[in-house]
């Protein structure tokens, strides 16, 4: 199998992972009356996972390189605790499909920002017409899913 489509492969099932992650997060926090403990639970058990793959790929060295990188990189955990916090909390309320649906509408914007750029080493990508045309294509659709 081609490269480029393993990689099409991985990420589609990660992104068919990001509403079940949401569905599953709001479930437990409405079980345990506390979105917020919910997603302690969530970031243990990712830990611990996340773990796992470091020691079995031989990689754990590497996280002694942790106090020489830039700062900035780090702020990705606050993103992601952002996303989780925010999905454990409002999805209940909005609906699964409403939340997912800015969510993904906010990937694409952020997305092509940076590839227009080639912000924090991203391969430059600039935002033509075409392109433009292709993202509003995609929000438009997921928008009509939301919609039916």
């Amino acid at each position: 199998m081609p490269q480029t489509t393993t990689y099409a492969l991985v990420m589609f099932a990660a992104g068919m992972g990001i509403p079940l992650l949401a569905a599953l997060n709001a479930a437990l926090g409405r079980h345990i009356g506390a979105p917020a403990a919910a997603s302690v639970v969530l970031f243990a058990v990712a830990t611990l996972a996340a773990l796992t793959v470091t020691l079995l790929t031989r990689q754990s060295g590497a996280l002694g390189s942790i106090p020489f990188v830039p700062k900035h990189t780090l702020l990705a955990g606050l993103f992601v605790a952002f996303y989780v916090l925010s999905i454990t909390w409002i999805a209940p309320k909005f609906g699964i499909g409403n939340a997912v649906f800015f969510v993904l509408l906010g990937q694409l914007v952020s997305a092509s920002v940076i590839d227009h750029f080639g912000l924090f080493g991203a391969r430059l990508t600039p935002f033509t017409l075409t392109r433009g045309l292709g993202v509003a294509l995609m929000a438009a659709g997921v928008f009509v899913t939301q919609k039916v």
